[in-house]
């Protein structure tokens, strides 16, 4: 057996584990109970198997991924999932998104570019969540099925999308949050942008849970910084500066984060201020594991890109697909970092 085949069957027994621990929320007598849980989904099941690969592969599908960025190492976890789907089906698969997740000019010319190479179908994962409907409803008049993977777009479109619920994922970020700096004080975030679905999302699930269960919490400032580390950087020290008696900052993706951590380390302010983040990257979890970031929101990034490859060839071949493929998250701090179920899903 090929070192890649196996491999790829190791990931779909870690993957297939992750979705059957749950989230868990904090316990405390100030604490109100956790919103109600959606349905679970059905166990996962992976569709391309030994038996139907020399099948697929005959068809000799093309599935050309667009992503919303290539910097961070979320994405190349995303790329990772992607390229052992395509391996464990049996098809071509290309990947590429714009070198910062501001360049949604960028992006849009790499989706123009892939649509004029006649693919079977298509992985997007949108930096403006109306930018691209255009050219999705090209790519609908000529057959191409749409998978959306990490952040959607505002169209029914796409058969799919594969994300992590990020409104429940930063709810539980604002919980975590409340408990930490005792249900009273002052707060304030950096996410990445207000036009993709995932920067939306992640802020609305933050504030939305603040406001309807910490009365005694105030949301002081919300910047964006693109996702980009210096920028994010620059607009936390001057929100750090502004409100002297911050106790609290949730940084909404990787390079927000970093922005934060960087910010609160350059100003002397470790253990004065909670740090809150989402996904990992070697210096959040560094940070984690020192206690100067109190933990952090992970995704299953290989698992994204792995379910968007298998939506794609689940679609070519007439498969029924759900609206959404709910890829799980996980809270980490430095308590349960190497746990089974959370090293699993970390990226360095």
């Amino acid at each position: 057996m090929k070192l890649s085949r196996l491999f790829a069957m190791l990931f779909v027994l870690v993957f297939a584990l992750t979705l059957s621990v749950g989230v868990v929320y904090p316990q405390s007598d100030s604490t109100p109970e956790p919103t109600e849980e959606p349905e679970e989904e059905a166990e996962w099941v992976p569709y391309c198997t030994e038996e139907n690969r020399a099948e697929i592969e005959a068809e000799e599908y093309y599935i050309p991924l667009i992503s919303k960025g290539f910097q961070h190492q979320f994405w190349q976890a995303v790329k990772l999932g992607a390229e052992q789907a395509a391996e464990a089906c049996g098809v071509t698969i290309t990947f590429e998104g714009p070198e910062s997740e501001s360049q949604v000019d960028k992006q849009i010319e790499m989706l123009q570019t892939a649509l004029d190479k006649n693919p079977d179908a298509i992985g997007f994962a949108a930096l403006d969540s109306r930018a691209a409907i255009p050219l999705l409803e090209r790519a609908q008049e000529e057959g191409i099925p749409v998978i959306a993977f990490d952040s959607g777009v505002d169209s029914d479109i796409p058969l799919t999308t594969a994300a992590t619920d990020n409104v429940a994922a930063a709810a539980l970020a604002a919980d975590m949050m409340a408990e930490l700096i005792g249900f009273e004080g002052e707060v304030a975030v950096i996410a990445h942008d207000q036009t993709s679905r995932t920067g939306i999302d992640r802020v609305t699930g933050f504030k939305e849970r603040i406001e309807e269960a910490y009365p005694d919490i105030e949301i002081v400032d919300i910047q964006y910084g693109g996702g980009d580390h210096l920028r994010s950087t620059d607009l936390a020290k001057a929100i750090i500066l502004a409100h002297p008696n911050l106790k609290g900052f949730f940084g909404a993706n990787e390079g927000s984060a970093i922005g934060v951590l960087n910010a609160v380390v350059e100003l002397g302010m470790e253990g004065k201020i909670v740090v809150i983040g989402y996904d990992s990257g070697l210096q959040q979890i560094e940070a984690v594991r020192s206690g100067v970031m109190a933990g952090a929101i992970t995704q299953n990034p290989i698992g994204i890109g792995y379910r968007t490859v298998e939506a794609a060839v689940m679609a070519l071949r007439g498969e029924e697909l759900p609206e959404h493929i709910d890829t799980g998250f996980f809270y980490y701090t430095a308590e349960n970092i190497d746990d089974e179920e959370i090293a699993a899903l970390l990226y360095e």
